[in-house]
């Protein structure tokens, strides 16, 4: 088998789908957590195929992605960090590199433009990977030796990547397994760019807001519009603490002071006083 193929429109492989957790995973598109929808999408595709760690990333030209979402079957609490080394050191060695950029050139060639619907995918093993460090620290390190890609061009010249990695135990992926992701490819990619578009308008209108509540108070300080921000996403004030970093009883604190510097009395008050238009 090649290292990347097209998949074939109409795969072969008869798909069954899992009721519960393919609602837990569709309830979560576009408003929830990208992680936990990394995380859901890793439980529903491992009920049929042994899976270790799943990533997903948007990729534009040669830039530096964008980590989506990422879901770990709790073999290591450093995948976040994993992640960010491959965003900033090492995506320009990875063979998808290439795969996305000869389908772009094919593009170019024909003169037409990207077919949203084509759906390619790149294996690439431990062994394959040349440079020392990105082959230590992606794979040797979380005890990696296999990850399948599966790659889809989008609107505005982005490519979204669904990573799928393989563990030491689990062994290089067998012909039933790469049928079972197959068959799964079109609705993963379709749930994750849609669940990408959700969070994308959402992230583009809490910004909206928060740079017409600065207007209003210019005291506001970046810790303050990453409270605003958290309130808006829905964040219980447990979660607030956890992302600030605080605990439960400094975080309410936090809030108070915050509603205090806005001259409003709770959470029904700054909504009120967010949608209100800026003189």
């Amino acid at each position: 088998m090649s290292d990347h193929w097209l998949l074939a429109p109409h795969p072969s492989h008869r798909l069954q789908l899992p009721l519960q957790e393919t609602t837990a995973l569709l309830e979560k598109l576009g408003h929830a957590s990208s992680h936990a929808v990394a995380e859901d999408l890793l439980r529903l595709l491992g009920r049929h195929v042994a899976l270790a760690q799943c990533t997903i990333f948007t990729f534009r030209g040669q830039g530096s992605p964008q980590l989506v979402g990422l879901g770990d079957r709790s073999r290591t609490q450093q995948l976040a960090l994993i992640s960010s080394d491959y965003v900033r050191r090492f995506y320009l060695l990875d063979g998808s590199q290439q795969v996305m950029q000869a389908e772009q050139s094919r593009h170019r060639r024909s003169g037409a433009a990207g077919d949203r619907q084509r759906i390619l995918l790149h294996r690439q093993r431990s062994s394959d990977v040349q440079h020392p460090e990105y082959r230590a620290i992606c794979y040797e390190q979380p005890r990696l030796v296999e990850r399948l890609s599966i790659l889809q061009p989008q609107e505005g010249g982005r490519w979204l990547s669904v990573n799928l990695y393989r563990g030491v135990e689990h062994g290089f992926l067998d012909e039933t397994a790469i049928a079972t992701i197959e068959a799964y490819a079109p609705l993963v990619m379709q749930a994750m760019r849609l669940h990408y578009a959700g969070q994308t308008l959402e992230d583009d209108l809490a910004g909206l807001v928060l740079a017409r509540l600065q207007q209003r108070c210019a005291t506001l300080t970046p810790r303050d519009l990453d409270v605003v921000r958290a309130v808006l996403q829905g964040l219980s004030t447990e979660a607030l603490a956890e992302r600030l970093g605080l605990t439960v009883e400094s975080a309410r604190t936090y809030l108070k002071r915050l509603y205090r510097k806005l001259g409003v009395a709770g959470q029904r008050e700054l909504f009120a006083l967010l949608l209100e238009p800026v003189a």
